[in-house]
């Protein structure tokens, strides 16, 4: 069952626009912040920021990240993303592993996801934000 807190979990594809100062993404996290509802990062997404750094923005991207809070949700997290895996394979899809960990993240606070990848998180029962639209639900069977 998911979680009631509520808020926004940021995903990759989000923070890494608002690394690359892409307005849209800034003008959003803006908004984010001044909502002051909770904001959530995982080590999925901080693991795949840190991929693309040079060691010279590190410091930097830490900086950027410290005032998000990180949540690493328990076993069940990773049992629903194996399972709206196995779900997606058996209706002839791809669900690639980050995205359903990170979905399950969001899933286990009851967060939405923010973020452009729509055709991933559209295979998961999560809230999903396009940060170009308004928040709608990512899969259209209504799970």
């Amino acid at each position: 069952m998911a979680g009631v807190a509520g808020g926004h979990l940021l995903d990759t594809s989000f923070v890494i626009d608002c690394w690359h100062n892409r307005a849209e993404a800034l003008a959003r996290l803006e908004r984010l912040f001044a909502d002051g509802g909770p904001l959530y990062i995982t080590e999925v997404v901080v693991g795949e920021l840190f991929t693309g750094l040079r060691e010279a923005d590190r410091a930097t991207a830490r900086g950027l990240l410290e005032p998000i809070e990180f949540i690493q949700p328990g076993p069940e997290t990773a049992v629903n993303a194996g399972i709206w895996r196995a779900e997606a394979r058996e209706r002839g899809s791809t669900l690639h592993l980050a995205d359903a960990l990170i979905a399950a993240a969001a899933h286990a606070v009851g967060a939405t996801v923010v973020t452009r990848n729509l055709r991933d998180f559209a295979l998961t029962p999560v809230m999903v934000e396009d940060y170009w639209r308004e928040a709608s639900p990512a899969s259209p069977s209504g799970r």
